[in-house]
């Protein structure tokens, strides 16, 4: 069970979208409490790892609800948007709350918006410095730039 957690227009949704069916839409749909889908990943071992991943309304900090969608997750992937630099402290706010629960779940931070670049308000020194402590993955669920290895990370941490 991976849960992807972050502030509202993050992108999470696409993200799975864009892991799971390859599609991306530029339509804007809030999620309702949680999605859930899955994909089988083949590893570089020939292992297969299926991952369940639960797809988390944006919000900045947890709640009873939120709290409850997480047990059992072995996985985390914060997601935060490049060009809205407060979605980054909501997700590593979000990682601090979820680790009373999770306190080994696997974290992956994912900036995504790639495709965005030109108008990241997320300095490069930040991305420099938050590397020193968790794997941050660039990412784009328009071109798909970063998606497919983010997940395959969070498999093979998974499986190991």
């Amino acid at each position: 069970k991976v849960c992807l957690l972050g502030d509202f227009g993050v992108g999470k949704t696409s993200l799975v979208a864009r892991y799971v069916r390859n599609t991306f839409s530029d339509s804007y749909l809030t999620t309702v409490g949680v999605k859930v889908d899955s994909k089988e990943v083949p590893l570089a071992d020939g292992a297969v790892r299926k991952l369940v991943i639960w797809d988390i309304a944006g919000k900045s900090g947890l709640d009873a609800l939120n709290m409850s969608y997480l047990r059992g997750a072995s996985g985390l992937l914060l997601v935060a948007d490049g060009t809205r630099e407060a979605t980054l402290r909501s997700a590593v706010d979000l990682l601090l709350q979820s680790r009373s629960l999770l306190p080994d779940a696997h974290a992956i931070l994912l900036i995504n918006k790639l495709d965005l670049v030109d108008r990241w308000e997320v300095a490069p020194a930040t991305l420099v410095e938050l590397r020193k402590s968790m794997t941050v993955i660039e990412t784009s669920a328009r071109q798909g730039d970063g998606v497919e290895q983010a997940f395959r990370e969070m498999a093979t941490r998974l499986h190991a």
